[in-house]
């Protein structure tokens, strides 16, 4: 069986996670993973070499596509466009308010290189955004819901470790139990921000830190925290290392919607996840878009695709006689 060869760039929890993805799909080898730390203080589970990021182009005839594993914020709208050029490539990216401009920056990249470039793959976006596409467009006359969590928020975790005297910090983002009532009753509201979601922060203060400033600041983040119900616990490094040491997430996509004449039957569409390890869930969905790219890529294809772009048998190693057989 002719392998397709992934390449790592990030050795974080994505990055394990994307490793522990690739051996779970016999079409797949993991060839090389590509850090910015020192190659040598880091060891991978599989035991496949790792590289500093100065080797990266030398490599680029040993890697069919490269997984991107950076940040959001600042790692990604950088890293797509620049190796796009060079590599089919699959990323994460999950700033929603700018995924057109990133979109446009990676599609330019990735047709003067004449490769593919998958963006903001992952469960939202990209399963959750599959979901929302295909209740829109079967229940057209209704309205679209999305909750998220019970869950840790690893970017608004992160907030929290930034402010001054905080030592460490998990932060849950739990959807409001009536909100999502009324949704599934048909009701169709109209909610707020405040209204679907609260904010549960567990925080880990270094010693003689004025608590009161911190919860104040935690509580006034714009962009974070002032939008929403927040609470705030102050806890110790055993409490937090004990309790909340994972990274579960999940979330819900609902759409509810009228049919007949007269709009007399009402009809609900929910979607879920539940998820023991947000990264290691992430990195699987981006490995099954690896593939796609790869097949894309083989057939001409070229320039930047999302989730909406990709036929689902592109996902699958079945064939198509397989697919029919069991799945359809």
């Amino acid at each position: 069986m002719e392998k397709i060869r992934i390449g790592i760039m990030g050795y974080g929890n994505l990055g394990r996670g994307i490793e522990c993805a690739v051996r779970q799909n016999e079409d797949m080898e993991l060839t090389a993973v590509f850090t910015r730390r020192n190659p040598s203080s880091v060891e991978t589970v599989s035991g496949t070499a790792v590289y500093g990021v100065d080797r990266l182009l030398q490599k680029k005839d040993e890697m069919d596509v490269l997984m991107l594993c950076g940040g959001s914020a600042t790692d990604l709208p950088r890293q797509t466009p620049e190796y796009a050029r060079h590599f089919n490539v699959v990323d994460s990216f999950d700033t929603h308010a700018n995924i057109p401009q990133h979109f446009a920056a990676v599609d330019q990249a990735a047709r003067e290189g004449g490769k593919v470039a998958m963006i903001s793959v992952g469960w939202d976006p990209g399963m959750f955004s599959l979901n929302r596409l295909y209740a829109n467009a079967i229940l057209r006359d209704g309205k679209d819901y999305t909750f998220w969590g019970k869950g840790i928020s690893q970017g608004h975790s992160d907030a929290i470790r930034r402010i001054p005297g905080v030592k460490d910090a998990k932060q849950y983002t739990i959807p409001v139990e009536s909100a999502l009532a009324s949704v599934r009753a048909c009701e169709n509201p109209d909610l707020t921000t405040r209204q679907k979601h609260i904010r549960e922060c567990f925080v880990v203060a270094q010693e003689g830190a004025d608590k009161a400033r911190i919860e104040q600041e935690i509580r006034t983040m714009p962009n974070y925290f002032a939008d929403y119900d927040t609470t705030v616990h102050f806890i110790s490094e055993e409490e937090l290392l004990r309790d909340h040491a994972g990274i579960p997430h999940g979330g819900l996509v609902l759409r509810t919607g009228k049919t007949g004449i007269n709009g007399e039957n009402n009809h609900v569409i929910e979607y879920s996840l539940k998820l023991d390890s947000n990264p290691e869930f992430t990195a699987c969905v981006l490995t099954a878009y690896a593939r796609a790219a790869y097949r894309m890529s083989r057939e001409g294809m070229t320039g930047c695709k999302t989730v909406f772009d990709v036929a689902p048998a592109y996902l699958s190693p079945m064939s198509p006689e397989e697919m029919r057989e069991h799945l359809l």
